[in-house]
């Protein structure tokens, strides 16, 4: 369900959510892993993002099977970006926590609103200069620990849990990827993994710094069967100098028998720099008002949160 409000949050109205279009007949996407057929239909809703300042109506918007929409309409109509859906090399993404590739990241530059990046889990980061007529994989330099050797390299299959991009200085973007950080400095024409996040690579969330690419946050958490805190402690792992070096924060934030996990969505930072909140999926909120130095929980029973934004 999508939902529209045009006064400030006081009353919404359902729109149309994105619809596939029909599926030709004959034609059948076998997810390259499970070999079940990729669905032509909308299954899950994983990202809604604005178009730039001059594109007032524009949004995009990641799905679930690995589809992307756009309206230019505020949602009152949808359509499929076919030139990505119809991208020879799409046929090799698949699933990795969910059963079917998923669009969960967009970034649209601010210097060019044409120029737009979208991370597909697992199906690497994928840009579009020209507004989304063509498309380009730009993950070289991530690695996949779940592909043989001979594979891991490739860009198409990689898992990128969450790609953000700095607003004052586009060209620098980080991803919190399954098996590792990688950041690029050149509009993700390369990428290089950093090493140094503590206690743990693995995560879903990643927030940079609105003014100064080098300074990003994290979640750090156990990998695959588990998916809690390492040691059962809530922390968040801070870099302010492009990833050399790593600060681990753990003051308000709770240190024993914790099971909190971060979603990929469940953490973000205001335009100052200064005001961060993450939530976690047994219902915990925690905001910082000093750049991450400190934290205070405001709730720990709320549902699942799956998303956390500034407005």
């Amino acid at each position: 369900k999508v939902h529209r409000s045009d006064d400030g949050g006081q009353t919404y109205t359902e729109i149309a959510a994105p619809q596939y279009p029909p599926q030709p007949e004959g034609q059948v996407d076998l997810c390259p892993m499970r070999k079940t057929p990729i669905p032509w239909k909308t299954e899950l809703v994983w990202a809604l993002v604005p178009g730039g300042k001059d594109e007032p109506g524009v949004l995009w918007c990641g799905t679930i099977p690995g589809g992307l929409f756009k309206t230019t309409d505020r949602g009152a109509t949808w359509e499929l970006v076919r030139s990505l859906w119809d991208e020879p090399k799409r046929k090799a993404w698949f699933g990795g926590g969910m059963d079917y590739p998923g669009i969960h990241s967009i970034c649209v530059d601010p210097r060019d609103s044409k120029r737009v990046m979208v991370g597909v889990s697992c199906g690497g980061a994928w840009l579009t200069t020209d507004g989304g007529k063509s498309w380009a994989c730009r993950a070289d330099g991530m690695w996949a620990a779940y592909m043989p050797p001979e594979q891991k390299g490739t860009p198409e299959i990689q898992d990128p849990h969450c790609l953000v991009q700095c607003p004052v200085q586009p060209d620098h973007l980080w991803v919190q990827h399954h098996n590792g950080v990688f950041r690029s400095t050149d509009g993700a024409k390369s990428w290089h993994e950093v090493t140094t996040i503590e206690p743990s690579t693995f995560g879903f969330a990643v927030a940079v710094h609105p003014h100064n690419a080098n300074t990003a946050w994290f979640v750090p958490a156990i990998s695959d069967e588990r998916r809690i805190p390492v040691d059962g402690k809530v922390v968040v792992a801070r870099t302010r100098d492009g990833g050399k070096t790593c600060e681990v924060i753990r003051a308000g934030l709770p240190q024993e028998n914790s099971y909190d996990l971060t979603f990929r969505h469940g953490l973000d930072v205001d335009d100052t720099g200064k005001v961060l909140a993450f939530g976690s999926t047994t219902g915990s909120l925690w905001v910082s008002e000093d750049g991450g130095d400190h934290w205070q929980g405001l709730s720990h029973h709320l549902p699942p949160i799956h998303c956390v934004r500034f407005g």
